[in-house]
């Protein structure tokens, strides 16, 4: 592994295309969601990445910062940026701080799973309740595993299948231990890529929040179902 993480540049450069969620009415959801959540206050993105959400956000007029372990995603958001150059700490989201308290902490994306241990996943909430002001939030996107769709005795799931991509998650349900698994073929060679990630239940978030000193105050299943309850 190499000081950008799983996430260098040669992920970076195709990360938009290839690996994140670029739908533009699915970004436009859930940017009008953080947005509101702000309440015209500031916030701040951990693993703010190539600038998925985050320069929507900007667009919306929410005074944004951001953490992030690569820095090659940063670099490509970089190429992205049109205004002023939204500010990144670049360093791990369990431990990097910036100066400051914000309306808003958010992780989106199932990026909490990239921290593969219970303790570094409770050290991130931590980590966000210290950056929030009084009455703050933080907000955490992630997948529920797809483990009862997988067959008794199984433990890999197919969540792509092209003729140029195949992926394949192997589950290790007793450590809740996981890793994704990308075949990818390009000009006639084939390329692999394993990242190793942590899932997690929503009664365990709560139990991390908990911890935190935070407290639940909502669950969606979507970026749709939030606007009438905010």
């Amino acid at each position: 592994m190499h000081d950008n993480g799983y996430f260098d540049e040669s992920v970076a450069q195709v990360y938009d295309s290839e690996h994140g969620n670029s739908d533009p009415a699915l970004i436009a959801a859930t940017a009008q969601v953080l947005c509101k959540l702000a309440a015209d206050g500031p916030a701040l993105e951990f693993a703010i990445g190539t600038g998925r959400i985050a320069l929507p956000l900007q667009e919306r007029g929410v005074p944004i910062q951001g953490i992030e372990l690569s820095a090659a995603m940063v670099a490509e958001m970089r190429k992205k940026e049109c205004g002023t150059p939204i500010p990144v700490a670049i360093g791990d989201m369990t431990t990097t701080r910036v100066a400051g308290d914000f309306a808003l902490v958010f992780l989106v994306f199932n990026t909490i799973d990239n921290l593969t241990t219970q303790e570094a996943q409770c050290t991130c909430f931590r980590n966000a309740a210290a950056h929030l002001r009084p009455g703050g939030r933080f907000v955490v996107e992630t997948l529920i595993p797809p483990l009862q769709k997988i067959p008794y005795g199984e433990t890999t799931h197919a969540f792509a299948c092209t003729p140029d991509h195949w992926g394949i998650d192997v589950f290790d349900s007793a450590t809740q231990q996981y890793t994704s698994n990308h075949m990818r073929t390009k000009n006639g060679r084939v390329e692999t890529l394993t990242i190793p990630f942590r899932y997690t239940w929503p009664s365990e978030l709560d139990l991390m929040a908990k911890l935190a000193g935070l407290e639940l105050e909502h669950r969606w299943s979507d970026w749709h179902k939030p606007h009438s309850h905010i």
